[in-house]
């Protein structure tokens, strides 16, 4: 027993050579032990390694253990580790590395051929044992499918008669239980096993009544032992959904961006969506992309991934993308209702400066709302897939539903303005029936796909906040990749690309570059004729109707 000696700062080689051949028990606790040297323990027979408790003790040499037999206990809690040495794990059977938080990752599951029991420090590590322990015994099943009935016989025994079974603890056990010959064998295992394979294996108590390898902590259910995806058919379609939304914004975003009409207050507002949602494909491609590197190995990078700054990048790009994509689709909204509904009245029209203001207290908001989590209310570590789900405190607890509810509320203003705005151009007054149908089925979609993305999340997510979940994490993850960025995709296509004057800046933008000079030539054209026709209407009526005002704009709306 060595401890509370902060003054030892490393083990050399050899240090315990020439001890006795018994087996020993070193505690080596509380000690200065910053590195441990390779063939440290040369020469020694380990029963247990008590090396817990020593706050400095960073690394441990590959062959730290080369030379020694054993140990069958390690105890490595409490030391900042970053690593096991890759060779003396076989014989261990009982692994202590509680409150060693920088233990992220494990050695190859190959090393850990006799462990029974083991106590760490991360949940997700105890999925790779889960694997383990189920490879060994569908490992047994194979061989030992034939002795199925054996088993069950053998399990019906009480189990006094079992302990007490001679046959199996005495010497006896060791001369005929794996005799190869049918003489001396109660059972053949000559047709399975080769010479000396079966050493050392008793077929009620390592087969009928297996070993079972214990891990703690479980797994809950914010972590499960699954990868960042979870499903196969998610690992493919959030490909496909990243990229559409990506390439989608990105175009949306340079077009409007080269295109040399004036900026409107309409087209600003697209910008800034775009932007939103491209920041919301970012983050399914970050997801997506890290699910990619680790699938088949998540327990190993989990830890890395979730308190590191790549999960934290993509909790706050999608926080963000959301918040500021729902807040400028409403402002979108009322503006398109204020602008129907003050038409005639230019001195009321959303201006540019107007716009600016509004949408940079949105910027502000939706970065405040991202920063949080990173602050401490709530935590984008709490699931593998960076979204703030931490509701153990009151005050995160009042976040996400703060976040919820302003989502509703804004998917009720967004549907409440759409009305008035179909009641608006309903009327024969200010607009022909075939514009009215065209209008109205323009809103339905738009409300549908608001709808088709927030309800679902928020009807899951309200639940969970008041922690009653409805659903698991594991199915959560087909509303993240289905459900959640529904908008990111279609807004590209719905707010600009479906449009006319999409369209038009597209080919003027194309045409510079050489490409589609024709279709371009042919929106100037139409552009320039449709200019001048309302200028001539404009010069020749002192006092143009409502009806030919209202359809001016809504055509405006329109392209």
């Amino acid at each position: 027993e060595l401890c509370d000696n902060l003054r030892m700062t490393t083990i050399p080689q050899n240090a315990f050579q020439g001890m006795n051949n018994e087996s020993l028990t070193l505690k080596l606790y509380k000690n200065g032990f910053e590195d441990i040297h390779s063939h440290a323990f040369n020469g020694t027979k380990l029963n247990q390694l008590i090396l817990k408790d020593n706050k400095n003790l960073r690394w441990i040499h590959n062959d730290a253990l080369r030379g020694a037999i054993g140990p069958d206990v390690l105890d490595i809690s409490s030391t900042a580790l970053e690593s096991l040495p890759s060779y003396g794990l076989e014989a261990i059977q009982v692994l202590n590395a509680t409150s060693s938080y920088s233990l992220k990752r494990l050695p190859s599951l190959d090393k850990f051929s006799s462990l029974l029991e083991a106590a760490l420090t991360y949940p997700s590590h105890c999925c790779a044992f889960r694997n383990l322990r189920t490879e060994k015994q569908n490992s047994l099943l194979s061989i030992f499918d034939n002795f199925s009935k054996e088993c069950e016989s053998t399990m019906r025994r009480p189990t006094n008669e079992i302990f007490n079974n001679t046959s199996l603890w005495s010497a006896e056990k060791n001369t005929y239980l794996f005799a190869t010959g049918e003489d001396t064998s109660p059972y053949s295992y000559s047709a399975i096993f080769d010479d000396g394979e079966a050493t050392g294996f008793d077929f009620e108590y390592d087969f009928c009544q297996p070993k079972i390898l214990t891990c703690t902590p479980e797994p809950d259910a914010f972590n499960p032992c699954e990868d960042i995806l979870g499903y196969s058919f998610l690992r493919v379609l959030i490909w496909f959904i990243n990229i559409l939304a990506i390439a989608g914004n990105f175009t949306v975003l340079l077009v409007l961006i080269t295109s040399h009409y004036k900026l409107t207050v309409p087209r600003f507002l697209m910008c800034n969506l775009s932007f939103a949602d491209f920041c919301m494909g970012l983050y399914l491609l970050l997801i997506a992309s890290v699910d990619a590197q680790t699938s088949g190995q998540y327990y190993n990078h989990a830890i890395d991934w979730q308190t590191g700054s790549g999960c934290s990048t993509a909790g706050f790009f999608t926080v963000f993308a959301s918040e500021l994509s729902v807040y400028t689709l409403t402002v979108i909204t009322i503006e398109r209702w204020h602008t129907i509904t003050y038409a005639m009245q230019l001195d009321r029209k959303l201006r540019l400066r107007h716009a600016v203001p509004i949408m940079l207290g949105g910027w502000i908001f939706s970065i405040l709302i991202a920063v949080l989590p990173l602050l401490g209310v709530s935590s984008y570590m709490k699931v593998s897939i960076c979204l703030p789900m931490d509701i153990e405190t009151g005050l995160s607890q009042a976040y996400i539903l703060l976040i919820l509810v302003l989502n509703v509320i804004a998917f009720i203003v967004i549907c409440a303005c759409y009305i008035k705005i179909y009641i608006a151009v309903q009327n024969p007054e200010l607009v022909a029936a075939n514009k009215d149908t065209k209008v109205a089925k323009r809103m339905a979609i738009l409300i549908f796909t608001d709808f088709t993305c927030m309800a679902p999340i928020s009807f899951f997510a309200i639940s969970a906040a008041f922690k009653v979940p409805l659903i698991t994490v594991t199915n959560s993850k087909i509303l993240l990749v289905l459900f959640y960025p529904v908008n990111s995709c279609a807004n590209p296509f719905l707010y600009a690309i479906f449009t006319k004057a999409f369209r038009r800046d597209f080919f003027l933008l194309m045409s510079k570059l050489g490409c589609c000079k024709s279709r371009a030539e042919l929106y100037r054209m139409n552009y320039f004729s449709a200019y001048t026709s309302n200028c001539k209407k404009g010069n020749s009526a002192t006092a143009p109707s409502k009806a030919s005002q209202a359809l001016l704009l809504l055509s405006a709306l329109e392209k």
